[in-house]
């Protein structure tokens, strides 16, 4: 795919200025990465005790497990990162395209598997649904592709901007691609007009979900996610974690630092913009500019001060994404062989998503598993416990209903219920771990466990989303939260667009002096020092 030329890859370097980065998920890696090799001098501040944000690892039994996302995809999107700060992505994470892009079942008989080859999907679906179907996936394959091709340059790539800038980015020369991609049509009525079997309306309906939708409030536009993974879906040696960390080392070898332990307290303004951010552990750090890599309610409900609130608005409950209850689990499984990804489907995908609509855990959920010692070059020894993380969509309620004991084990039986109907056996004992809403909602405050930020409901939920520039000169948003919309590759685009948002500011001011900005980094805590 071609490199588009960013402002960061070429210009000044701005060697002088000081950029603080609150969090380090991706979109603050990608921005950390990106302005370290501009020469900015880059502090990242991160509560927890290592890079990744979602991109975490938890280990019950002692082997790291990933415990958020687990499909890695657009490529282009690392490999471009890293060639603008002078490196390989090849060269620094390990990754195996799969041929098996997911395997999924509604029974103990009833199983598809998608593959990286179109035509072998294609092949797949006519002999699971019939050959009008497997025609019918050719047709919404190449409309995927085109919906994909219409809003990769002018809103993946482009800064955040309203349905006019967007038809406007376009042109009106492809006029007739804006108007291909029916934006105003629901994903799941669009998926009706392709296929007729209710089973592969779910499966392609189950895209939404990428995005912290539901399939039934989505926008037709999320077909694109089709394509997106018919283009490449890969393992990576060592886990999702494994991606953060190698954006932490290249990072750090242009100079950036990483504070790990101490999240921020408070943001410091001085004359309208901010100066500095006050640690969780009494830590002042000053800065020129500020880049907050969080849920973008964090701001708006004033965890970082009063004085940032205008930077950007909360999210209301109803209009959040989804959040999941998520089991990292290192146990053995029998029955159903199992591929890399896995997806068991509910009986009644309506009733399964008007429940968690009402606030409700699902009580006959869909569950989503990635067996991450699939797919290896070492077969996996029969019987020997494998690297389990376990999904099922839940509302974003964490920060007003801590679910129950009860609650927790209702869920949790329906799940393993919903495995065993399609001959998936697995005990989920000691050598598991949870994480509900309420868990995730403290990882990632005002987010009440929302994974995804705002929810993609309805043609203009898109354009809700905040841009990298906000209300206050010189603080930036970066994160899933923001344009370009919720998962790895968004994340680190929005990092990008932080980064060339705040480079072009500092090249329009260049010419124009600045006061100095009192203080420095003060440290109190032994906690607060700087990984390599």
């Amino acid at each position: 795919m071609a490199s588009r030329h960013w402002r960061v890859n070429a210009g000044a370097r701005f060697v002088s200025e000081r950029v603080i980065i609150i969090g380090a998920g991706i979109g603050g890696l990608a921005a950390a990465v990106l302005l370290a090799a501009r020469g900015c001098d880059v502090t990242v501040i991160e509560k927890e005790a290592a890079p990744g944000g979602k991109m975490r690892q938890l280990s019950p039994a002692g082997r790291p497990i990933d415990a958020g996302p687990t499909v890695f995809t657009m490529r282009w999107v690392f490999d471009e990162i890293f060639a603008a700060a002078g490196a390989s992505f090849e060269d620094n994470v390990g990754l195996t395209q799969l041929d098996t892009l997911a395997r999924h079942a509604w029974d103990a008989d009833q199983r598809l598997d998608l593959h990286s080859n179109a035509a072998a999907s294609a092949d797949a679906i006519s002999a699971f649904a019939g050959p009008d179907e497997g025609r019918r996936f050719a047709a919404f394959l190449a409309q995927a592709e085109r919906t994909y091709r219409t809003l990769e340059r002018p809103f993946l790539r482009g800064s955040a901007t309203n349905p006019i800038g967007l038809s406007w980015r376009i042109g009106p020369t492809h006029i007739g691609d804006m108007m291909s991609i029916q934006p105003f049509a629901s994903l799941w009525g669009k998926l009706g007009q392709y296929f007729h079997d209710p089973r592969l309306r779910q499966l392609f309906g189950r895209y939404a979900t990428y995005s912290g939708a539901s399939p039934f409030a989505a926008p037709a536009t999320l077909m694109l996610i089709a394509h997106v993974e018919q283009a490449g879906v890969w393992s990576v040696e060592g886990g999702m974690h494994a991606v953060a960390r190698a954006f932490e080392a290249l990072a750090t070898r242009h100079g950036a630092r990483f504070h790990y332990g101490s999240g921020c307290e408070r943001i410091e303004m001085t004359h309208g913009q901010p100066s500095a951010v006050i640690l969780s552990d009494g830590t002042r750090i000053a800065a020129d500019r500020i880049i907050a890599n969080c849920d973008p309610s964090a701001l708006g409900s004033g965890l970082f001060g009063t004085t940032a609130t205008r930077a950007a608005k909360t999210v209301p409950p109803q209009d959040r994404s989804l959040s999941a209850m998520v089991w990292a689990a290192d146990v053995p499984t029998s029955g159903f062989r199992l591929s890399r990804h896995n997806v068991f489907f509910s009986p009644d995908y309506a009733r399964e998503f008007a429940e968690i609509s009402d606030g409700k855990l699902p009580s006959d959920p869909t569950a989503y598993v990635c067996a991450q010692d699939r797919d290896q070059p070492e077969p996996l020894a029969p019987g020997a416990p494998e690297r389990l993380q376990i999904i099922v969509n839940a509302p974003a309620l964490g920060d007003t209903h801590p679910h129950t004991s009860e609650e927790i084990a209702a869920c949790q039986a329906a799940m393993t219920n919903r495995l065993a109907q399609c001959g998936l056996t697995l005990n989920l004992s000691d050598r598991t771990e949870l994480t509900t809403p309420t868990g995730f909602n403290s990882l990632f405050p005002a987010s009440g466990g929302a994974l995804y930020g705002r929810a993609t409901h309805g043609w203009a939920a898109a354009f809700r989303r905040p841009g990298a520039r906000t209300a206050i000169p010189g603080l930036y948003l970066a994160g899933g939260g923001t344009h370009p919309g919720a998962g790895v590759p968004m994340a680190a685009l929005s990092g990008w667009q932080a980064a060339d948002s705040l480079i072009a500011d500092l090249a329009s001011t260049r010419t124009s002096s600045r006061a100095a900005t009192a203080g420095g980094i003060s440290t109190r805590s032994a906690r607060t020092g700087v990984t390599g």
